[in-house]
């Protein structure tokens, strides 16, 4: 038996972590991903997105040993590769190639609920001045800026356009990846913070960033 190896429970969570995994090599494709143990039957897949923020995705299984990492490409593969219900073979350790701390697991406190359509938007937006200013991508002042702003529970919670990309590039919110699909007035990204970190859920995973200064302005 391999020290090494990822056991999901049903061919549709190979589909759920191959669809995660599919995000992350579109944003780079020499990405490496952390896989952790969350319980007896989940495990929770953590990425780096390149908006100095973190993706994370819920999929239900176990991970051998409780805390690996793996080339994301190379997970890909073998997920497409391997029978349901077989073992998966992450590859080689990874290990030295993971940069930094992960987010704490409790002591989150709920700030808000904000209509995901709104961060949708913004992601638009953000996208289509980058394109308007040429380049590779877009400037770190855009990236920076503090587009929105979260009261609630005593905490007041700055997102950036760097979260709010990640939220978008990862295809977290139903349709918000999708040109001009209109994403559902009903759909909420729930903002959660702790001390240092921000956390915003959605509906197929959460993006998390450090937290940074002061907020100027304030929208509940």
């Amino acid at each position: 038996m391999s020290d090494r190896a990822v056991a999901l429970t049903g061919s549709g969570e190979r589909a759920n972590l191959a669809a995660f995994l599919g995000r992350v090599v579109r944003l780079d494709e020499a990405a490496v991903v952390r896989l952790r143990r969350r319980d007896d039957d989940h495990l929770v897949v953590w990425a780096t997105t390149g908006f100095d923020a973190l993706a994370a995705r819920v999929v239900t299984g176990r991970v051998r040993p409780a805390d690996l990492t793996a080339a994301a490409d190379g997970l890909l593969h073998a997920l497409g590769t391997g029978a349901d219900g077989a073992d998966i073979d992450p590859g080689f350790a990874m290990d030295s190639a993971w940069r930094g701390a992960l987010p704490p697991e409790q002591g989150w406190v709920h700030v808000d609920d904000v209509p995901a359509a709104v961060l949708i938007d913004l992601a638009r937006q953000g996208t289509q001045v980058a394109a308007d200013h040429g380049g590779h991508g877009p400037p770190a002042s855009l990236l920076d800026q503090e587009v929105l702003a979260v009261d609630g529970a005593g905490e007041q919670v700055a997102v950036t356009m760097r979260t709010v990309f990640a939220l978008a590039a990862m295809g977290f919110v139903p349709g918000g990846d999708v040109e001009g699909a209109v994403v559902d007035p009903a759909e909420l990204v729930r903002v959660r913070a702790v001390r240092t970190w921000l956390r915003l859920d959605a509906r197929y995973g959460s993006v998390f960033a450090r937290r940074g200064g002061d907020i100027p302005i304030s929208v509940v």
